[in-house]
């Protein structure tokens, strides 16, 4: 049983190692635009991570659970591997317009959809504080993208925009999904479902004989593709084996931060001149990407004490009845 201070490490690791990856991830999947399409790109991910993770599950034992599934349950898989497809793919889409910094921070919207998506379908509420938080998100982001609003030629930049808008939309469908799933399927296995499902979904639109073409550096990036999907979502499984959840969603909506980092760490050593360019953000796009990332966080935090008020509730009225 590890110590108080043995769990905080250990959450804090593999919490970090998932900002890391995420961070990263921007970067490779902007690296990949001159030599796959995205929904290649994102075939080639699925089917690796659902392989290696296909062979994890058998050995361990683990598949049996999905021949308890219902008709209804299976249906529902599906919906949330079609959404999570939609979030992926659109996701590498939007690389192609915007930044990987700008890419991850536009991503930040995908609380208040989820949020959106518990209120009309679980009848959850939204207290005035989270439509705050909301607000925050998204004042922050017109203060992030300010020198480009209203300038010509920027055009580009509001599509790729949009694309993130329709990605995190993408996503949020699928956790909504997903967490209807839970009580039949170990998150693990609804990974796996949805991989397989993407594997033969996506082959007929996807064109697996340009990736036979990839010089070695390009064989390179589309590993750590591959291989991001499997550490970033293991890591953040194990953070949250140590920590809140609370704990862990708050840190890694730092990823955008560690995207712009390692964009401009990119551009300062002169890496992949031709695809990576620096976003020149002046102090007032910076305190626009604090107010989104501090925003972001305390809804995570909101979420969370409003949750333990519930529960606290709920085993009051137990205790009186």
């Amino acid at each position: 049983m590890p110590t108080a201070k043995q769990t905080f490490l250990y959450g804090l690791f593999f919490s970090s190692i998932t900002v890391m990856f995420w961070g990263m991830l921007p970067i490779a999947l902007k690296l990949s635009g001159h030599f796959s399409d995205p929904i290649t790109l994102t075939w080639l991910r699925f089917s690796v991570a659902g392989i290696i993770l296909g062979l994890w599950q058998w050995q361990r034992g683990k598949l049996g659970e999905f021949k308890s599934l219902t008709k209804n349950d299976w249906l529902r898989l599906f919906a949330a591997g079609s959404f999570l497809i939609v979030n992926y793919t659109s996701f590498a889409w939007s690389l192609d317009f915007l930044l990987p910094g700008s890419a991850q921070l536009s991503f930040q919207i995908a609380p208040l959809f989820l949020a959106l998506g518990g209120l009309f379908f679980l009848k959850e509420r939204i207290n005035w504080q989270q439509w705050l938080c909301f607000v925050g998100i998204g004042l922050g982001m017109l203060v992030f993208f300010h020198p480009v609003i209203g300038q010509d030629g920027q055009g580009s930049l509001w599509v790729g925009f949009a694309i993130i808008q329709l990605s995190a939309a993408a996503w949020s469908l699928y956790a909504l999904l997903q967490k209807s799933l839970f009580k039949h399927l170990a998150p693990t296995n609804i990974l796996l479902a949805i991989y397989v499902y993407a594997l033969f979904v996506m082959l007929p639109f996807s064109s697996p004989s340009e990736l036979l073409t990839m010089s070695p550096d390009d064989i390179w990036v589309a590993a750590f593709c591959c291989l991001n999907t499997l550490v970033a979502y293991g890591a953040f499984a194990q953070a949250m084996r140590y920590w809140q959840t609370v704990q862990v969603s708050a840190s890694v909506a730092l990823a955008p931060v560690m995207a712009f980092l390692l964009t401009e760490l990119c551009v300062a050593l002169g890496w992949w001149t031709g695809s990576i360019s620096s976003s020149h953000a002046d102090l007032l796009s910076l305190f626009g990407m604090f107010i989104v990332i501090v925003s972001a966080i305390n809804v995570q935090l909101i979420s969370a004490r409003v949750q333990r008020k519930a529960e606290l509730l709920t085993k009051s009225a137990s205790k009186t009845a």
